[in-house]
């Protein structure tokens, strides 16, 4: 799982000091690239927030929505579903979703399907009001649906897991795992498990904390960067088998600034060691690493892993999109792997974008625009 920035802040409750941040198959890749933006597969034309591709195609999506109280404008996104053929139904309309006494706002900042396509977990940004004098708390959840719009339960309990973010599941589909605040804001977290039909798991790594954890495709483990709870130490790469203690110590980093992402074969893993260079590690023979000078920002990675498409901005920011060729990975310690300096290939004409994914089976690429925030959907460029 890639984090988002707290770069962009809305105020949704308008007598509050409080402002929630805002978070807002194979293929080759192109040496040129024709797209007609006019044409589009897909259009939702709404104020998207979030979106995620299951592993069929289907979109799930959220739309910002303001409503006013007596007291407060407050803000609760809809979730959504589309299909393939572009029929949408509501998921969630979010004026109904409440808990506990005190009014929220709230915003979706991730979407991610179960494995079997029939599950969402929706992490929530919120904002709550928390005492008669208006004051106000920031705090994470995470909301799961089924694909009809139903609530799914914790061992019959809620449907929401509190101070949840970044969840995702496991292969059972039972088994989530998500992110909790050890160091704020945002800056170091633990790793924690429920499970649908019993709860909550005890941790084999409780007291540990991480920058990042993301999951291995298709199977029970994940790569994460740990780093102290004082913040002394290095940040080291780790591959943990989240239903054992089984974990390897894969690397120790240079530097940390984001972007952690493991490939889809799950044989290669990526991310920012400063603002400037990408490090991409081979997973299967660890000593075989590449470094590239591309600037720092948000990638997905191509369907035959040869290429990257950066999107060179943070998280939730416009940029461009650019396809960045991957060199062939080297034996080297990583200290001393040459930088290339690959020349970036630009789509959809060099417009920027909020946000970008491409489908799981590499055949579509869907993008966010700027300003509207409207969602286009078009062919992935070959």
């Amino acid at each position: 799982m890639t984090h988002p920035c707290y770069a962009n802040r809305s105020r949704w409750l308008r007598p509050m000091g409080s402002l929630l941040c805002i978070f807002l198959g194979c293929c080759s890749v192109p040496s040129a690239l024709v797209q007609n933006l006019d044409k589009p597969l897909q259009t939702i034309d709404e104020d998207i927030t979030s979106f995620a591709f299951a592993p069929d195609n289907r979109i799930v999506y959220s739309v910002h929505r303001n409503f006013k109280t007596k007291l407060y404008d407050l803000s609760h996104d809809d979730i959504w579903l589309q299909d393939t053929s572009g029929k949408r139904r509501r998921l969630l309309e979010g004026q109904k979703f409440n808990r506990g006494n005190q009014p929220f706002s709230y915003i979706v900042d991730s979407l991610r399907w179960s494995p079997n396509a029939h599950l969402i977990l929706a992490g929530l940004l919120t904002t709550t009001v928390v005492d008669d004098s208006g004051k106000t708390e920031d705090s994470f959840m995470t909301l799961l649906l089924d694909d009809s719009g139903h609530e799914i339960r914790v061992a019959k309990g809620d449907s929401v897991i509190p101070d949840a973010a970044d969840p995702f599941f496991l292969p059972d589909n039972i088994t989530i795992n998500f992110l909790s605040e050890a160091v704020k804001p945002r800056t170091l977290f633990s790793l924690k498990s429920t499970r649908l039909d019993s709860g909550p798991v005890k941790s084999s790594y409780e007291g540990r904390t991480f920058r990042e954890v993301i999951p291995i495709p298709r199977t029970d483990s994940v790569v994460a960067v740990e780093q102290d709870h004082a913040m002394t130490g290095p940040h080291r790469l780790q591959r943990l088998d989240l239903l054992s203690d089984d974990d390897k110590e894969l690397a120790t980093l240079d530097g940390y600034e984001g972007g952690l992402s493991v490939s889809p074969s799950g044989k290669r893993v990526a991310y920012f060691i400063d603002k400037e260079l990408l490090e991409v590690r081979d997973l299967t023979s660890l000593n075989h690493v590449a470094r590239l000078r591309v600037g720092l920002g948000v990638f997905r990675w191509s369907p035959d892993e040869s290429h990257i498409l950066l999107k060179r901005a943070r998280e939730k920011k416009s940029g461009d999109l650019v396809w960045i060729a991957l060199p062939t990975l080297a034996a080297s310690s990583g200290h001393d792997a040459p930088v290339s300096q690959p020349q970036p290939v630009f789509i959809l004409h060099g417009l920027s974008f909020r946000d970008f994914a491409i489908s799981p089976d590499g055949r579509f690429l869907a993008v966010v625009i700027t300003g509207k925030r409207n969602l286009l959907v078009f062919p992935l460029p070959r």
